[in-house]
């Protein structure tokens, strides 16, 4: 396969958005929906190492803490449960709660970027994400638009000390990549290796 090398990427749409959820004793759904996402937005969140000399800063470096994303979306409604929480233990089928102790679920975020001026798709990953919020929503009588509904998400990194992942389809020499990374994607999918690194958070 003959792969093409993507010069200027102008992102315009973000489609396929989808979660990877890990259990309780660790271990991960196989991708599913998250819903339809009208806009996702990152910052990260540096900590800075300061030096000082005779009480005057010399040198600084700062270094990647954390991601902090806002989603506004229409969310499937078992990933909204996942995320916050929210838990049918205890309670009669059909009917959930959001308790004091409410405990959401790490997960895997992916999600396709369309540059649809030249055709291009970007796979996007966060590897280890949370909720960074409480559960919350609003309901407006007479809208004209069913409003989304926005949540707040930290993405830490993973056992390898990677945040965030990337990769432009068109650059994939292995197909295996794009065909797994809404399902599947772990460090062992991307690693050129092919098996998980050991680096520290």
């Amino acid at each position: 396969m003959t792969t093409v090398v993507v010069e200027s990427f102008d992102p315009v749409s973000i489609k396929n958005s989808s979660v990877q959820i890990f259990e309780s004793n660790g271990t991960k759904q196989e991708g599913t929906r998250f819903g339809c996402v009208g806009s996702l937005s990152s910052e990260t969140t540096m900590k800075e190492l300061i030096k000082r000399c005779e009480g005057q800063e010399v040198r600084k470096r700062a270094k990647p803490e954390k991601m902090d994303l806002t989603i506004s979306a229409h969310i499937k409604v078992q990933v909204m449960r996942d995320i916050f929480g929210i838990s049918p233990k205890g309670l009669k089928p059909g009917v959930y709660k959001y308790s004091n102790n409410a405990k959401g679920k790490e997960f895997v975020y992916t999600a396709d970027v369309i540059d649809e001026f030249e055709d291009v798709t970007k796979l996007i990953a966060f590897p280890k994400c949370t909720s960074a919020t409480g559960f919350q929503f609003s309901i407006e009588n007479g809208a004209d638009e069913v409003a989304e509904m926005e949540v707040q998400i930290t993405a830490y990194p993973d056992k390898d000390g990677n945040f965030y992942y990337e990769a432009l389809t068109s650059e994939l020499e292995d197909q295996t990549i794009a065909d797994q990374w809404h399902t599947s994607f772990d460090y062992a999918l991307v690693s050129a290796s092919g098996a998980t690194g050991g680096a520290t958070n």
